[in-house]
């Protein structure tokens, strides 16, 4: 790091990845914030120069201390070990000490007392709220949403005749043919633990799952003009069920939305679509599939006279960014949907979706809003 840059970072002030010490000697204390650094977006902990902007300055002596005492932290009282590195910056006013830590990629890290801490802006706080907790157990890939159990469905609320149907398709047997019975057959597809359907068990098979999960539905709403109005709207649907039929019913609704063109056709005819079917067929799956179901909010579908719309909760997953995406990069959020989605949907699960319908149909942005957590795409008419 160059000493102009550095200067300027202290100039700058603390903020969400910068953290200033004029010295470090309580070693929990330290542990704390790497901690809380790593569980967030990363950082660099500044030691030698105090918040209120000026250079305390640290001699050699201290470098040699802190070295040990960052090296102690990071291996005996964070759980997992962490590595962070050191960086000794000389200045007219003494020695400083960068520590780089960065965003940990097997979240979540906790003290030796097993508390997490996170960033709050300048400051850490121990994260506390379940669903927190979750997202991070989530982005190190040791929890997924689509196995969180459903304590009001047992498999006494699947819908036998999908399930069945579904059963024989696939495996070319009946149910009544399977030796098992049907509790420890569903248990076996990991739709289940002990006769509690989880998550993904309940959305592609349950009955009503609406009344337990009133969350994960789909809304849809069509407006006149190019934004949201409260007070006129063209068409609605809030859209429940099985995953095949919450599929259907919302690429049914866009589709009888979008707009059709002539494009030689007699005044009497439909028209075709202005945009291919492939492209919403990709969009709705994936706002489905890959959506966070961490989120108690629904997927959000909005058409206008300009664009459409589709709101997914959760941004991209741990690295993921939108050019990956494009590129054909995925990362399996809810890896039991997708894996039974490519069996039931027009869903490959090859991380091809993005790029085929952009081939179709390249006048489609992406929106990868971390602060609000979700991710939208928009398909303009043209």
């Amino acid at each position: 790091m160059e000493t102009s840059e550095l200067l300027e970072i202290i100039a700058r002030d603390e903020d969400s990845t910068h953290q200033l010490k004029a010295d470090v000697k309580n070693e929990t204390s330290l542990a704390q914030e790497m901690i809380a650094f790593s569980n967030t977006l990363g950082g660099m902990l500044i030691i030698g120069a105090s918040d209120d902007g000026t250079i305390s300055g640290l001699t050699r002596k201290d470098m040699g201390r802190l070295s040990n005492l960052i090296s102690n932290a990071a291996s005996q009282q964070i759980k997992p070990p962490i590595n962070p590195m050191t960086e000794n910056i000389s200045l007219v006013d003494g020695l400083v000490m960068v520590v780089h830590i960065p965003k940990g990629i097997s979240k979540p890290y906790m003290d030796k007392n097993g508390v997490i801490w996170v960033k709050s802006g300048a400051d850490k706080r121990k994260a506390t709220a379940r669903e927190e907790i979750q997202r991070m157990y989530q982005s190190a890939g040791l929890l997924h949403g689509d196995e969180i159990l459903v304590p009001t469905m047992t498999v006494g609320d699947l819908d036998e005749r999908v399930f069945s149907a579904f059963y024989e398709k696939q495996y070319e047997e009946t149910l009544q043919d399977h030796e098992l019975p049907l509790a420890q057959l569903v248990n076996n597809l990991n739709l289940s633990r002990d006769g509690v359907l989880n998550i993904a068990g309940a959305l592609l098979f349950g009955k009503n799952a609406a009344l337990r999960l009133p969350a994960f539905i789909v809304k849809c709403v069509t407006y006149p003009g190019t934004d949201i109005d409260e007070d006129e709207y063209i068409d609605s649907q809030d859209i429940s069920g099985t995953l095949k039929d919450v599929f259907d019913d919302a690429l049914g609704f866009i589709l009888r939305n979008v707009k059709r063109e002539q494009k030689g056709q007699g005044v009497n005819s439909l028209g075709q679509l202005a945009i291919p079917k492939i492209v919403f067929e990709e969009l709705v799956a994936n706002a489905l599939i890959h959506r966070d179901y961490f989120v108690s909010a629904p997927v959000r579908i909005f058409v206008f006279s300009d664009r459409i719309e589709i709101i997914s909760p959760g941004h991209l997953p741990n690295n993921l960014t939108i050019e990956n995406i494009k590129n054909g990069n995925s990362n399996i959020r809810n890896p039991i949907l997708a894996s039974f989605a490519t069996k039931i949907l027009p869903y490959r699960g090859l991380g091809s979706g993005i790029r085929r319908a952009i081939k179709a149909y390249n006048h489609i942005n992406f929106i990868d809003d971390q602060d609000g957590n979700t991710f939208k795409v928009v398909v303009h008419f043209i």
